[in-house]
């Protein structure tokens, strides 16, 4: 199908890409040719790649190559069509690569393209090969599991197929008793997988959702509202925090959420997501059945975050959620959080962790819609502890959009982040 056409230079700039009145859809491979997670999949019904290097606007894909992380070797772009022409367009609008497949009457899905890094830098390619199977045929040769279609008797729609989860999560942490357990899934008693994680994470963990900022420092929205079950991995070495197996929850109002008995008592990690407009908060309840300080308030629009609370001993953790929409929380190991190495993006506040020797944080805040919001970060060093520190170190703590520097000592380090809006770090090791 199609023929195949010499690989081409293409700059390592922001470039849209279009497909003839195709929803296209981006897979970021690594060195195996696969996926590893289930985010590395954008698509109209996952708009942005955790790492904000990859986006879905508007029946375009908007791929962002000096941005994308060093782990992805290629970029497969594929669709619901049976041929048609796919086009790269630089900032400027000149076309910097094109390629046409061909209609096939046997095919309903197709790879048109794909970019792929070569010294240094990256290249473009034809391939132009279809797919009866459909969308959920392709992306399952790069590693994706899609879930079963229900029976209906209304016609199938065209489109981007449900995910469950993605095989490849690669890495291992040891159990509180010693053995292995594979990173993003966690054997219970009864011999079960069952799938837990975040909203989805970067560097193999889940960037929080909501809007990212573009290259042009546009927001972009943020994915829909996530389900309440997907797989994370968790960052190999980190030994603060029990490993166990993750705890969701979903809700549309006001609740109290009794975490059951699979979270031991130690520090654990809270990711939570709040649909629209509204307000949501989050508070730990103390033995006294009151509230502590809160995990989350806010009011921000699309809202994910997550943060880090101690799951008491001798009871079980007991969280109030107020909310005025629909909203999923889960609580994880921190060892599941976000690492933060290279330039970071996020959205709303965030738990990071941090392995690396010295460094300076540069610090992009953004701000909220309104241009003012807070962003404040607070260092726990944990070598050698089993809870949180009861004075951290307060490295930011300001009002209005900011860009700033402020100094990381050597990890390991658990990063408190609050923001009210989207910001970017990066991080610069110093010589020693």
């Amino acid at each position: 199908m199609g023929h195949i056409t010499k690989s081409s230079w293409v700059p390592s700039v922001t470039l849209r890409v279009d497909a003839e009145g195709v929803e296209p859809a981006a897979l970021l491979l690594g060195a195996d040719g696969r996926v590893r997670g289930d985010a590395d999949m954008v698509f109209e019904g996952q708009p942005v790649h955790p790492s904000g290097a990859v986006r879905h606007e508007q029946a375009s894909l908007v791929l962002a190559l000096h941005e994308v992380e060093a782990a992805v070797e290629r970029i497969v772009i594929a669709g619901v069509a049976d041929g048609g022409t796919l086009t790269a367009l630089a900032p400027d609008g000149a076309t910097v690569a094109s390629y046409r497949v061909p209609g096939s009457p046997d095919a309903t899905a197709v790879v048109f393209a794909e970019f792929f890094r070569e010294s240094g830098g990256w290249k473009f390619g034809g391939v132009g090969k279809g797919y009866g199977s459909g969308l959920a045929g392709l992306v399952t040769e790069f590693g994706v599991e899609v879930a079963e279609a229900e029976e209906s008797s209304e016609p199938a729609v065209a489109g981007p197929v449900p995910l469950t989860g993605v095989v490849k999560m690669p890495g291992q942490a040891p159990s509180a008793d010693g053995a292995v357990v594979s990173a993003g899934r966690f054997p219970p008693v009864d011999g079960a997988v069952v799938h837990g994680g975040p909203f989805p994470s970067a560097d193999g963990a889940v960037v929080s959702g909501g809007p990212f900022p573009s290259a042009d420092g546009a927001v972009v929205p943020g994915r829909p509202f996530p389900p309440a079950d997907r797989p994370y991995q968790l960052v190999e070495g980190w030994e603060f925090g029990p490993v166990f197996e993750a705890f969701t929850i979903t809700g549309d109002d006001d609740q109290v959420v009794t975490v059951d008995g699979r979270v031991p008592p130690g520090p654990v990690l809270v990711e939570a997501a709040h649909e629209d407009r509204g307000y949501f908060g989050v508070f730990p309840l103390n033995s006294k059945n009151k509230d502590e300080e809160y995990l989350f308030n806010t009011t921000l629009p699309d809202f994910t975050g997550s943060s880090v609370v101690p799951a008491p001993e001798g009871r079980a953790l007991r969280l109030r959620v107020r909310a005025d929409r629909r909203w999923a929380m889960r609580v994880k190991p921190v060892a599941a959080a976000r690492r933060l190495e290279g330039t970071l993006r996020g959205y709303g506040p965030e738990a990071l962790l941090y392995t690396g020797g010295v460094a300076d944080l540069q610090v992009h805040f953004e701000g909220d819609e309104d241009g003012g919001g807070y962003v404040g970060i607070w260092c726990h060093e944990v070598a050698g502890h089993t809870r949180l520190t009861d004075q951290p170190t307060l490295l930011l703590n300001r009002t209005e959009p900011q860009r700033r520097t402020v100094p990381l000592p050597e990890g390991p380090l658990l990063l408190l982040y609050k923001a009210d809006g989207p910001w970017t770090l990066t991080v610069d090791g110093l010589d020693r």
